[in-house]
């Protein structure tokens, strides 16, 4: 049926509305009922909705289509519900099925799984919003947020763009243009040249001008694409080469500026919030230091540097620029902080940011339904003086990402088990995604926005890593680990991070959780119990005892549990639900319900609360556990099995100094070698590009190629082998 409607161009109706039929009526109930439950479940959890204000008799637009997908077009459409407009979703072939294809009362396929073919494609959604007869659009972020061509379109057709106008898009939009007017309007800005870089040897002189370091940076860019540090003209080369490259395939637009890059500073925005009357208002700030790739990973408001006088002259600041373009819509002021708390502009997003819930969560204001109310032409409701900072917000971005590799590098799968922690007290997540959905190699690898509210920054924390404890992603690989392991971390608790700060903290790459010995003791314990259990239920058939294969002594299990390179001699003993278990010589109780069917536990270690997640076992005695964040390997045997093991023969280890192999699933941009072709150690091999960024893979050492298996334009998965050397 999804099929047949996607093939049509049109998918069909979400919700029966005037004529509806009736079995459309009852496929959508039956299809959307767990959608609908863990959406109000979610709303219930979300502190912002609790206080924001939604007046039935406020009208505003009888039909909106969101021109975006997953997450944000999921928040959209949950604000739409409180206001009584009726919302029209837009996907492409392969999101036929996605969540905010479900949520939406309506849906049309705009096109393949291209970006460019389907939510870049503007005759698409233009024809779609025709066909639903939708009043307004809101354009979620990305995609064509922030593109003037598609706001001019849709004011032609009479259609409300629920954001700027077309001015202050293109205005803002332009970080060359939007520097001039930041100066203009007094608003500190970074040293740079104003223009537009021509090509690579342009950029060497004007990058030598400036001094080094510098930030190559797409003029219409955003999110981190397009962005590149140059620290020598080589680098200069070949940032102009890679960032030109993804901005035309992100934005549409090559354009290139170049300005100062201020070492180790601190990433501050302001949320700025205007209405087409002359108001505008400052909605205080948010910190988002912690980035990978130019692109944020942890968020939080208020920040802890800003004392009430630089977030004053920030917000001001902010408001001069939002007034200098006349400026009507929800929007953010971005802002490098240095030690010293001197700020300067760095960019102005003309829509609705990625990490806006956690300024909702300290204001109770909702910015989805400010942005349809002005877009309305209703004046802002508020007053600076009423805009509070009540409490402390985090937010967490769940990438569908390896955090191993580069921080952070694109996984693609099924999700085979998804359970949201929505249990833990004052957590939000806003997602697209549930249990059976694709993370695709055509789009942002994001899973969620996990956020936690707390009176203060630690209720806010510790909420925050209960939530992260508590949330079960399994057939893709995630950066739960990394999110984890950075909040709990001594230089952030205390508030002292900056850009720089996983480099900083992390200069080999994450490498997962370094567990104390209290820890690891915690773990073997655990890990033996859960061993222990699933003998004990192996032992019974349908509740009734049947024979075992191995015949333990009830009152005393002798194990060996490796982890790492190290075995531990383990003698644990089962006394109903607790497990009594020595290790080292030391004797721990462990506690819990032990359903192994369960992807998460809660077991008590001495009377510490832990939450974990067995991932695999296997009849080897292989576990995979999740601890602390971070995914360990355990082998478990008994002591018999444990030294006849040593007879085994062991795995040749691949040398993979000769085998270029693709580090994440993506398409081949470009490949720079053929057969015979001498390389040399770092020298480029290929590029690879996935999620819209571009990744060069270099040589490993100095030889002959001996073979390519791939070539441009191809797709390949992680772990292809791409060149081999000999």
């Amino acid at each position: 049926m999804m099929a047949a409607a996607a093939a049509g161009g049109v998918s069909s109706l979400r919700r029966a509305g005037e004529g509806g039929r009736a079995l459309g009526r009852l496929f959508v109930a039956r299809t959307r009922i767990a959608e609908i439950s863990r959406w109000r479940w979610c709303l219930i959890n979300s502190r912002t909705f609790q206080s924001a204000v939604y007046d039935p008799n406020e009208k505003t637009f009888e039909k909106l289509l969101i021109a975006n997908r997953g997450e944000i077009a999921c928040r959209v459409i949950k604000t739409c519900k409180k206001m009584g407009i009726k919302t029209v979703a837009i996907h492409s072939d392969v999101d036929s099925n996605a969540v905010h294809v479900k949520m939406a009362d309506e849906a049309v396929c705009v096109g393949p799984a291209p970006t460019s073919k389907s939510y870049l494609n503007m005759d698409a959604i233009m024809e779609a919003i025709k066909k639903t007869r939708a009043q307004a659009v809101h354009p979620g972020y990305g995609f064509l947020s922030e593109n003037k061509e598609f706001s001019k379109r849709l004011e032609s057709e009479d259609i409300t763009f629920i954001g700027p106008d077309m001015h202050a898009i293109q205005a803002m939009g332009d970080k060359i243009e939007s520097k001039i007017l930041a100066k203009n309007a007094k608003v500190n800005t970074i040293p740079g040249y104003d223009g537009v870089v021509k090509d690579a040897d342009e950029a060497v002189r004007i990058a030598r001008e400036i001094g080094y370091p510098v930030m190559i940076k797409a003029s219409a860019g955003g999110g981190g694409k397009g962005m590149r540090i140059a620290w020598d003209d080589e680098e200069t080369r070949e940032g102009f080469r890679f960032s030109s490259q993804e901005a035309a395939s992100s934005f549409g637009d090559d354009r290139l500026l170049i300005e100062k890059f201020i070492d180790n500073p601190r990433h501050i925005e302001i949320q700025v919030l205007a209405d087409k009357h002359g108001n505008a208002l400052w909605l205080n700030e948010r910190e988002c230091s912690i980035q990978r790739r130019n692109q944020k990973v942890i968020e939080e408001a208020p920040s802890t540097f800003l004392d009430p006088e630089t977030r004053r002259a920030m917000g001001e600041q902010a408001v001069a620029l939002a007034k200098a373009v006349k400026y009507s819509s929800a929007g953010t002021v971005e802002f490098l902080v240095d030690s010293k708390r001197n700020f300067y502009f760095l960019e102005m997003n003309t829509r609705l940011q990625v990490e806006h819930p956690i300024t909702e969560c300290i204001t109770s204001l909702d910015l989805v339904q400010e942005m349809i109310r002005v877009a309305k032409g209703y004046p802002l409701r508020h007053k600076q003086n009423d805009i509070p900072i009540n409490g402390w917000a985090v937010e967490c971005r769940v990438y569908a990402e390896d955090p191993y590799k580069s921080f952070g590098l694109p996984s693609i799968g099924r999700l085979s088990q998804y359970k949201e922690p929505l249990h833990v007290p004052n957590v939000r997540v806003d997602s697209g995604v549930q249990q059976g959905s694709e993370i695709s190699i055509y789009y942002d690898p994001m899973i969620s926005k996990l956020i936690t509210y707390g009176s203060n920054r630690s209720e806010a924390l510790q909420s925050m890593e209960k939530a992260l404890d508590n949330y079960v992603i399994r057939g893709v690989a995630h950066n739960i680990a990394l999110l984890r392991e950075v909040i709990t971390h001594p230089r952030f608790v205390q508030g002292d991070i900056s850009t720089k700060f996983l480099p900083e903290v992390y200069p080999d790459g994450f490498k997962g959780h370094k567990l104390k010995d209290s820890e690891k003791k915690e773990l073997l314990v655990i890990a033996a119990s859960l061993y222990v259990a699933e003998q004990l239920r192996s032992q019974r058939f349908l509740g009734t005892p049947r024979v075992s294969v191995i015949h333990p002594d009830a009152n005393n299990w002798e194990l060996s549990v490796q982890l790492g390179d190290t075995a531990h001699s383990v003698i644990a003993s089962c006394q109903g639900s607790t497990f009594l278990v020595e290790v080292d010589g030391i004797k721990l109780s462990v506690t819990g319900e032990w359903n192994l069917a369960s992807p998460l536990l809660s077991v008590s270690v001495d009377g510490v609360q832990r939450s974990i997640q067995c991932l695999s076992r296997d009849a080897s005695g292989i576990f995979s556990i999740q601890f602390l964040g971070t995914v360990y390997k355990l082998h478990i045997l008994t002591k018999l099995a444990a030294e006849l093991s040593k007879y085994m023969p062991e795995n040749v280890v691949e040398d993979t100094t000769s085998i270029v192999r693709s580090p994440m699933p993506g398409a081949v941009v470009a490949v720079s070698v053929k057969p015979g072709d001498m390389v040399a150690e770092g020298q480029e091999i290929c590029v690879i590009e996935a999620m819209k960024m571009q990744n060069s893979l270099v040589a490993a050492k100095t030889g002959k190629v001996k073979a390519v298996h791939c070539k441009a334009g191809e797709t390949v998965g992680e772990g292809d082998e791409l060149v081999e050397l000999e």
